[in-house]
């Protein structure tokens, strides 16, 4: 028990503290103190042991054993320090004191040590009152320390969480920021195709309607073949921007493996003059290609939709 650790700790043998723990009810160290002091020169309180068996049992001890010139020995009224000359009146006593100062050296007294005063026992009193409220400001600055060493770490802790949420949100912003650039610049390549396209579209007519045979364009040199399907398949989005009949512009960045009904049902969503199934058709004009229902099943990347495509969005069947 810890109270029996505590009173030993004080100087009074386990057997003693035991027997004034019982006696007191275990009310606590104070009351089983305040009795021990009371009851010092009790003789029932004495251990029993003897002198041979005391001097035997201590093996750690080197008692010395004192004789006296005649030829009988004399009665040994108790223990002897024989380094600071303190008296003790068992081996317990003895003990304790050899375990708290290291001493080593014993010897039997016949001297008989005296009982406290009671201004003795009142000094004792308060010095074990003392050393009891050292005891507990010991441990209350303990605890003390260790709360702080607590909340010392649950502020680092949240720190360090907060600090990972604010990289997670950067990093993210960053994404954003990229995925912009590149909205911006695929706009701007559709763009410009378109006016290409507007551009040869005015000289056809023109040629035309002057009676000339239009002559197509050399194919660029760059690319003379039609790009393989393996090309395409290195892009995984698709920028499509929806020209609608009044002249307004949808664009949305789809993934390359998108079927085309992921096209059809963003327009539904975002222009409601198409929002009924059949109001409309998709098509493409370079080159001309009316959707059909089984194209709505086929990815973007296979209808030759990737990197980004523009789609003329007209009313009717």
């Amino acid at each position: 028990m810890a109270e029996i650790q505590t009173l030993i700790e004080m100087g009074f043998p386990k057997e003693r503290a035991e027997k004034a723990l019982e006696v007191t009810n275990y009310k606590g160290v104070e009351p089983a103190m305040e009795w021990l002091l009371a009851h010092a020169d009790d003789p029932a309180m004495e251990t029993g042991h003897t002198i041979a068996s005391s001097a035997a049992a201590s093996s750690s001890i080197t008692a010395e054993t004192t004789t006296s010139s005649s030829e009988t020995q004399a009665e040994a009224k108790s223990f002897k320090c024989d380094e600071c000359g303190k008296l003790f009146k068992n081996q317990d006593e003895m003990e304790f004191h050899a375990a708290k100062t290291n001493h080593s050296s014993f010897s039997e007294s016949t001297e008989e040590k005296k009982p406290l005063t009671e201004e003795e026992k009142k000094a004792q009193l308060a010095l074990l009152e003392e050393r009891m409220k050292q005891k507990r400001k010991e441990r209350e600055e303990r605890e003390k320390a260790e709360a702080l060493e607590k909340e010392r770490l649950r502020i680092k802790s949240g720190k360090d969480m907060q600090d990972a949420r604010q990289r997670l949100e950067e990093q993210e912003m960053m994404k954003i920021v990229e995925q912009r650039k590149r909205e911006k610049i695929e706009d701007q390549k559709a763009r410009e195709r378109v006016r290409a396209q507007i551009e040869a579209d005015k000289q056809a007519r023109k040629l035309a309607a002057s009676g000339q045979r239009p002559v197509s364009p050399p194919p660029p040199a760059a690319a003379p073949l039609p790009a393989s399907p393996a090309t395409r398949g290195t892009y995984d989005q698709a920028r499509i921007q929806l020209r609608l009949p009044d002249g307004k512009a949808l664009a949305h960045t789809f993934g390359a493996k998108e079927q085309l009904a992921a096209v059809k049902l963003y327009l539904q969503m975002h222009a409601q003059e198409f929002a009924a199934e059949d109001s409309f058709k998709l098509m493409t004009t370079f080159p001309k290609k009316i959707f059909t229902n089984e194209d709505y099943e086929m990815p973007l990347e296979l209808l030759g939709l990737v990197p980004s495509a523009v789609i003329i969005v007209s009313r009717g069947q």
